[in-house]
């Protein structure tokens, strides 16, 4: 069994939540000249009131241990949670280059998008990936962010996907 196997749910990615975008922005520039990785969640469109089957990336999760440095970044996959709401993961290149590198094809073999994110770190300052690396549309939504309780809520139904 892999890294991320049975992590990734199968529902289509239809964008991006304009304050997830921005937190991912300002935590790859806080991490600068490290590289800033974490893991993509998403949210059942029709939980944000949005007209369309699929999942809004909502959150990022920020595996603990993670290191990083200027040129790349490791997540400890025994640190890695089983989460039905995972659709990818999202990283930063510190030297700006917004394309994937060979090691960041090996990742990106699990989860429906993958984001770059590359210094300046402004709002274009990014891309989304396909799992081959192919760029892919993401469209940036205007959605309202579940609050952090929401987030770690759970109940006998999670407990069985």
């Amino acid at each position: 069994m892999g890294l991320f196997d049975g992590w990734f749910r199968s529902q289509p990615v239809i964008g991006i939540a304009e304050d997830t975008l921005r937190f991912a922005l300002e935590a790859s520039e806080q991490t600068h000249p490290n590289e800033y990785m974490g893991l993509l969640r998403g949210t059942d469109a029709d939980e944000l009131d949005v007209d369309a089957d699929g999942q809004v990336i909502t959150d990022v999760l920020v595996i603990p241990g993670t290191e990083s440095n200027s040129v790349s970044a490791t997540m400890r996959s025994n640190m890695v949670p089983n989460d039905r709401h995972a659709v990818g993961s999202i990283h930063s290149h510190p030297n700006g280059v917004l394309r994937p590198s060979t090691q960041d094809l090996q990742t990106f073999s699990r989860g429906e998008v993958h984001i770059i994110i590359g210094a300046p770190y402004h709002r274009d300052d990014w891309r989304a990936f396909d799992p081959d690396g192919t760029p892919t549309d993401l469209p940036v939504l205007d959605v309202e962010v579940p609050d952090e309780e929401e987030l770690l809520a759970f109940d006998e139904e999670d407990l069985h996907r």
